[in-house]
């Protein structure tokens, strides 16, 4: 009698790879642009401040937008499909950037451009939750998530040095460039595709199948665990470097991210093997209580000791939980409701960094940065209850080895 197969564990396949590099290329673009854009509007366009804050925006508020929709079209059109349609889309974006004549047309094309970036991105995630082998998930969403750290140092940096002198033709030429490399690598990949809508079985629908399509009730509950933590960390992106500058400590924001950088690069390397073989709550409370470390250290009096310390706790911590937060998500659902989960789990991160702002710009008057901070930091506490509250309670020993 013939025994079963194991399932395969290769981390590092071709297809894995690909999807990697293609995130790398499109990710960097983001960062690029976000860094340069609303510096952009005032330069181009002497926009307003509001005006300005709204061209950066804008390809959040379409990136958002897309996630609502991206788990069902994944569904309907399949990944590949779904993934090079959006990557296209992708690529014109970049070019009318150019042609972009009037602060209405950057607008639009910032939307456009986010549509495309949330239903691209959503598209390879699902592909790469599909390649990758069940027993190692953690570990590979891990290592596949290092090309978004990457190009969290690279796009800001490229900005930089690409718009010096007001060289903002450059910048888009460097994107247009990026997102035709990140469509040919994705034009090579092979994935698993799910069941398509028409072939499952029963042909038509369920009842509540529109809502289930959009958002995916089992992944939700660790969604939202992320869409807290992600409103305390839009803290640190749209806020440090201005807090920094207040207390004439303007050098620190410039290595800030590089600490903060390295440290997720570190923390990568272990965590996920972590949580694949010893559990959730192994590595889930640790980094949630690291990270709630790491924005209590703001909300102290600025030094250079508080600032690395909290660099360091809050990339060790926030960096490893999106994978393997995560990982939970796409762990509790069917292979075939992969593209739902990512969508939703993508969702609640992109609306806490995204809205995150809005809510602590309104604050900052009244309690300054430190009290902000400190606030963050509570809230980011909460985050630790909410886990227990959602999966921490009810999760057991180690991930199962199979899918």
């Amino acid at each position: 009698m013939s025994q079963p197969h194991d399932p395969p564990t290769k981390l590092f396949t071709r297809d894995f790879l690909l999807a990697a590099t293609a995130n790398l290329f499109i990710s960097m673009v983001f960062y690029l642009l976000m860094t340069s854009m609303a510096i952009y509007a005032v330069d181009r366009f002497n926009a307003s401040d509001s005006a300005a804050g709204l061209a950066s925006s804008a390809f959040i508020i379409g990136s958002v937008t897309a996630r609502f929709f991206a788990g069902k079209l994944l569904v309907v059109l399949g990944r590949k499909r779904l993934m090079v349609i959006s990557l296209c889309v992708f690529v014109l974006a970049s070019v009318l950037y150019i042609f972009s004549d009037t602060m209405w047309l950057l607008l639009i094309v910032r939307f456009v451009h986010g549509m495309a970036f949330g239903s691209g991105n959503t598209a390879i995630a699902t592909a790469v939750q599909a390649i990758i082998p069940p027993a190692r998930r953690s570990e590979g969403t891990g290592y596949f998530g290092l090309s978004t750290t990457l190009s969290t140092a690279a796009g800001p940096f490229l900005a930089v040095v690409l718009a010096a002198n007001g060289n903002y033709t450059s910048v888009f030429v460097f994107c247009t460039v990026s997102s035709a490399a990140a469509l040919a690598f994705a034009l090579m990949m092979h994935m698993p595709e799910p069941p398509r809508l028409h072939d499952r079985p029963g042909g038509a629908p369920r009842r509540g199948s529109f809502i289930r399509s959009i958002i995916s009730p089992a992944a939700l509950p660790i969604s939202l665990v992320l869409l807290v933590c992600g409103i305390a960390y839009s803290g640190i992106i749209s806020f440090l470097a201005p807090f920094l500058i207040s207390s004439s400590m303007a050098e620190a924001a410039s290595w800030f991210f590089l600490v903060y950088a390295v440290t997720v690069l570190v923390s990568r390397l272990f965590a996920g093997r972590i949580q694949d073989r010893r559990g959730d709550n192994a590595i889930m409370y640790p980094l949630l209580v690291v990270f709630a470390l790491g924005m209590a250290a703001l909300a102290f009096t600025p030094s250079n000791l508080t600032v690395a310390s909290a660099a360091a706790l809050t990339g060790f911590g926030f960096g490893a939980l999106m994978p393997c937060a995560q990982a939970i998500a796409v762990n509790a659902v069917p292979p075939a409701e992969l593209g739902v989960a990512t969508s939703t789990f993508f969702l609640m991160l992109d609306v806490g960094i995204g809205f995150g702002p809005v809510a602590l710009g309104l604050l900052i008057p009244h309690v300054g940065y430190t009290g902000m901070f400190g606030i963050l930091a509570v809230l980011s506490a909460l985050g630790i209850a909410l886990y227990f509250q959602v999966h921490g309670r009810h999760a057991g020993g180690t991930r199962p080895r199979t899918a």
